[in-house]
């Protein structure tokens, strides 16, 4: 039976593909206050310049390709029980090959109805954009599949039960200072190792941690040579 390896990845994963960290400078993201694009206050403000702006992201997915770190995420699923959980809302672990992916904050290329009883709807390369008007077949308005600041993180369970099952733990890419995202360390068994990968210093309340202070491809490529 393969040990399962469970992974968080944060931002920095997908950062040598050129998509831009969610915090930068200032709180801004993509040259946007956080708070205008990413609550459901900023939305309700002014739908249409979120709808907009989450337009222009799905674009530049397409624009990005999955680095060495994703793929050989992929590449580790012929020895391992691989099973992801990204704070990320692009779709570049299942373009790089990854088969279990639980998305904590979304994704960005589905949309979803705001009527009562959720709905998922999945975009494709030719209908990228959703504006005011825009509905659901009930009626409803869609709006992205994104879970902002404020709202709830319907995937958090599921990420726990998979972590508590983890023969190995890794964490790549990410500040560790997100909740509920960064208590997931928490969950993981006493007697598993842990290994974080990350070109800055994370600071962290553990020391049972391993860290290799590199990007995501580099460090995924020493991070092979100690479990294989």
């Amino acid at each position: 039976m393969k040990k399962r390896l469970v992974v968080l990845t944060g931002a920095g994963m997908s950062a040598e593909s050129g998509i831009a960290t969610f915090r930068g400078a200032g709180g801004l993201w993509n040259n946007e206050r956080v708070e205008d694009v990413a609550t459901p206050e900023g939305f309700h403000r002014n739908p249409q310049k979120v709808l907009d702006f989450y337009n222009k992201r799905r674009k530049e997915l397409f624009d990005v390709e999955p680095n060495e770190g994703h793929r050989i995420l992929a590449e580790l699923e012929e020895k391992f029980d691989v099973r992801i959980i990204t704070q990320n809302v692009d779709n570049l672990h299942e373009r790089g090959g990854s088969s279990n992916v639980i998305h904590l904050h979304g994704e960005l290329m589905k949309v979803r109805s705001m009527g009562g009883k959720e709905e998922v709807f999945e975009l494709t390369e030719d209908n990228l954009e959703i504006h005011v008007g825009d509905k659901c077949p009930k009626g409803y308005q869609l709006r992205p599949h994104i879970v902002w600041f404020g709202e709830p993180v319907p995937e958090i369970e599921n990420a726990v039960k998979e972590v508590e099952k983890a023969d190995i733990f890794l964490i790549i890419g990410t500040s560790m200072q997100v909740y509920p995202a960064a208590g997931l360390i928490n969950y993981a068994p006493r007697d598993i190792p842990i290994y974080l990968i990350d070109p800055n210093q994370v600071l962290l309340h553990n020391d049972r941690v391993q860290v290799i202070q590199k990007g995501a491809s580099e460090g995924m490529k020493e991070f092979v040579s100690l479990v294989e």
